[in-house]
């Protein structure tokens, strides 16, 4: 601390970080100061150091941004590893949504959140974009559980008043209400946790919900998050509630939830071109989620496209459809997946690298809470430390124990996680 009363702090360490989908950064023994939880600057010495500066020195282990989840299920961590011989619509029905019910209890929805709230901590994912439930108390107790913790979240709500069982569907003035009461209890507090506009998707939400959704979002100037074209069922059925309105891109636009303010579209399997070329025009994300759409057989996003067309993207877990909370998990998937698609298309749409995925699972998502993501200036300290020494380290460069630990390492090589320059306890 100085005078001031600046917390100012250097870490010694392995520094990797990718400042861009095409560029790997690494700095062996690198020197970085931290002031106030926000990078000053990364060095291969420590002549900037004030003998004052406290020093942590993690010697040999490797030093990498948190890791960033765009699309999490808090509620669906029990349904991990079952029903997935079932295709979306099916899943949904027979699984997640007599399990959502279950949240109408909010001793029921507490015990499930505190352990997904502790996954998301023990994996080394430092921010997350999450869906709760339609029920307003026990989101409540969510977005309680996440300031507790010290990560970055956005938390929503979810809405949903039609094309729903019984025991789960709001009405459209409730889910208003509970809606305006969220974001109001929950907006201007700790800025790590902060509400999201949530339609769960378009068939489970009438226009006069997705529109006063969209005036929410903008008058309160709010970020939104919900689902886009995953599964060719779920398209027919959109086409067939908005016959005229054309693609499933266009709803959400229609009624202002794609870009009017930050947002945040999962799985984007099967957009045309032209919606691609909305979501880059837009500056929608698109929230790349392989294992799930691997397990419910939706089938595999075209990566390369959207990376082409420069539209922003970021990877999620999609925890219960995922099976893994590991980010480091979903960049292998996604790697794999990508072959495949690759092989598929003729060898058109090339496949993705290393470097690229841990952009996407770090400063790529990362981007959707500002200055995240990476240790360039400037940005928020988010961190993690690994000792990859039993995964065997002799002759490798950094980036050969980078891929070694995405491919093998697990949360059990994590040993230090921060969040803009605090540590993260278990």
């Amino acid at each position: 601390m100085t005078e001031k009363g600046t917390d100012r702090r250097m870490y010694k360490g392995n520094f990797i970080f990718a400042p861009a989908p095409d560029r790997l950064e690494t700095i062996e023994n690198g020197y970085l100061l931290v002031e106030d939880g926000i990078v000053k600057s990364l060095s291969r010495t420590h002549s900037e150091r004030e003998p004052s500066i406290p020093l942590e020195d993690f010697g040999d282990h490797l030093i990498l941004p948190g890791f960033v989840d765009l699309h999490f299920h808090a509620s669906q961590l029990n349904q991990r590893g079952l029903g997935l011989d079932r295709e979306l619509l099916p899943w949904l029905e027979n699984y997640i949504f007599p399990e959502e019910a279950k949240f109408s209890d909010p001793a029921y929805g507490k015990e499930v959140y505190q352990r997904s709230v502790k996954a998301l901590a023990r994996y080394g994912t430092t921010r997350s974009v999450v869906f709760a439930t339609i029920h307003l108390e026990s989101t409540k107790i969510l977005f309680d559980l996440f300031e507790q913790s010290g990560l970055g979240a956005y938390i929503g709500k979810v809405n949903m008043d039609r094309n729903s069982p019984d025991y789960l569907r709001e009405t459209f003035e409730q889910s208003i209400k509970d809606t305006l009461e969220f974001t109001k209890d929950f907006t201007g507090g700790n800025d790590l946790v902060n509400p999201i506009i949530t339609p769960r998707f378009v068939p489970t939400c009438s226009g006069e919900l997705l529109k006063d959704l969209g005036d929410i979002a903008r008058n309160k100037k709010l970020p939104v998050q919900s689902h886009i074209a995953e599964n060719l069922a779920e398209i027919d059925w959109v086409k067939e509630l908005h016959p005229t309105l054309g693609s499933y891109a266009n709803v959400y636009e229609a009624f202002g939830l794609f870009g009017d303010s930050p947002t945040i579209m999962a799985h984007c399997v099967y957009n045309s071109d032209e919606d691609i070329s909305l979501m880059a025009k837009n500056r929608v994300f698109a929230a790349h989620c392989p294992y799930a759409n691997l397990n419910l057989s939706s089938g595999i996003m075209p990566v390369r496209k959207y990376l082409d067309h420069q539209v922003p993207l970021g990877l999620g877990s999609d925890v219960g459809a995922g099976h893994e909370v590991s980010i480091p998990k979903v960049m292998v998937a996604a790697i794999q997946s990508s072959k495949i698609l690759w092989l598929n298309s003729s060898k058109k749409l090339k496949p993705l690298n290393l470097v690229e995925v841990f952009y996407l699972g770090t400063k790529g998502g990362g981007e959707f809470f500002g200055q995240v993501g990476s240790f360039e200036e400037g940005y928020e300290f988010d961190a993690l430390v690994i000792d990859d020494g039993d995964l065997g380290t002799k002759d490798l460069t950094l980036e050969e124990r980078l891929q070694r630990y995405i491919y093998i390492g697990d949360d059990r090589h994590i040993q230090e996680r921060f969040v803009r320059g605090k540590r993260i306890s278990l």
